[in-house]
């Protein structure tokens, strides 16, 4: 039973083949799928395939890349859509300066937000993190609390970023870059134990090899399991069953009979 911590499902990439895509990941075996939100809109789209589907789950959140057109009505539509039947989590949210437009004063504004959102609902969180680590381990430990925890999704750091995420009680999602020839990321599952790893796509993007350059989809995150057994040298099933565990632990999903 594999475990899709982050898809973005409800996108517009499958709104022509999404039946296809969810027959091909059901006989994948993916049992669980998370299909985050990253505003209002995408928020509500997340839940509405979460209700419709019994093995899909939804996040709500603000991603970084859409905090220029962000309001207060915005938190408060947010905060409302965090009690729908099937929300499980906060995100995906954080800080992204990737890109030279990004104004890093509204992207902490709003992560911020997002945290404390996520302490008064006691949710986890689903953080996006990129050429911001630093920013992001202080605002984490900044706005710390008991109740604040959840995965770093799409993780792109190193054997120390991931210990710093550790330590803060967060898990680390492995996407499709494990499988790149020139990725660090097997270096990182190496330090760490399965207890500590979710698995993910993050699809439509960073397809795994052997699709690398085809658009991602739910069923690949197989492949993300499979490098995990050759690095860890287990048992693709044991990786399976282990995040499995790990996913529905964090995320207070009743495990499947």
């Amino acid at each position: 039973m594999f475990t899709d911590a982050h898809a973005h499902l409800s996108f517009p990439q499958f709104d022509e083949d999404r039946e296809a895509i969810i027959m091909r990941l059901q006989e994948s075996r993916v049992s669980i799928l998370i299909n985050p939100g990253t505003n209002v809109q995408t928020s509500e789209g997340a839940i509405a395939i979460a209700h419709a589907l019994p093995f899909v789950y939804a996040n709500v959140g603000l991603h970084p890349g859409d905090v220029n057109h962000f309001d207060m009505n915005d938190l408060e539509k947010l905060e409302s859509l965090s009690y729908r039947e099937k929300v499980v989590a906060i995100g995906e949210i954080g800080l992204d300066y990737h890109y030279p437009d990004h104004n890093k004063s509204i992207q902490e504004t709003c992560f911020r937000e997002m945290l404390r959102l996520a302490k008064r609902r006691d949710l986890p969180v689903v953080i996006h993190t990129r050429d911001a680590w630093e920013d992001t381990f202080r605002i984490l430990e900044e706005e710390k609390s008991s109740n604040l925890r959840g995965f770093m999704h799409c993780f792109s750091g190193g054997i120390d970023e991931a210990k710093r995420c550790l330590k803060l009680g967060f898990k680390i999602s492995i996407p499709g870059i494990i499988t790149f020839k020139k990725s660090t990321l097997p270096e990182v599952v190496a330090a760490l134990s399965l207890d500590d790893i979710l698995t993910e796509t993050d699809c439509p993007w960073l397809a795994p090899t052997p699709y690398r350059g085809k658009r991602n989809e739910p069923a690949f995150v197989v492949e993300v399991a499979k490098k995990i057994a050759e690095v860890k040298g287990v048992a693709v099933e044991e990786v399976a069953q282990r995040v499995y565990s790990n996913l529905t632990s964090l995320l207070h999903i009743q495990p499947l009979n």
